[in-house]
């Protein structure tokens, strides 16, 4: 049984290079930047672990918003209302651990070339995974909140209000 309070310690295995320098402005999902490029540059202490990596269309990228605040409430990006953050894809939240959907253009030894990129420069990676739609994809049409707010998706650029 592990406390509320126990603190869980982990290590950046690379960092993503992005043309945004702010979050202002961003894209809020990959979905939405399927075009903007970027790297994944992996600590060389890591790199064994990309073996393989090549056979893959699209990785899943696990990262720590580093810019962000941590709230339990908040009003998303694509809703005027406030939600609770685990109802949310929102940046500002406990751990502030990023999930994308990315990509993979080419490997060039230790560094990933990606398109879809809804990251900021300098943004720590925490770990890659393998994209497979045979285990990842499910089909649901409970989806919340988010009925109304997928229409304003493509129009949609971050701001401030997760700081």
């Amino acid at each position: 049984m592990t406390s509320t309070t126990e603190t869980i310690q982990l290590r950046p295995i690379g960092v993503v290079r992005s043309p945004f320098q702010s979050t202002s402005g961003m894209p809020i999902q990959t979905v939405a930047a399927m075009d903007v490029q970027g790297r994944l540059e992996i600590h060389e202490e890591f790199a064994a672990g990309l073996r393989d990596i090549q056979g893959f269309e699209y990785l899943i990228v696990l990262t720590h918003l580093h810019q962000a605040t941590e709230k339990l409430e908040v009003v998303p990006f694509m809703d005027t209302q406030s939600h609770g953050v685990f109802a949310t894809r929102a940046p500002a939240r406990p751990n502030r651990i990023g999930l994308s959907i990315v990509r993979l253009l080419s490997v060039d030894g230790s560094t990933l070339h990606f398109a879809g990129n809804d990251m900021l420069d300098g943004t720590p990676v925490l770990d890659i995974k393998p994209y497979v739609p045979e285990l990842d994809v499910r089909r649901t049409d409970r989806i919340g909140w988010f009925r109304q707010g997928l229409e304003r998706l493509p129009s949609t650029l971050s701001d401030d209000r997760m700081k």
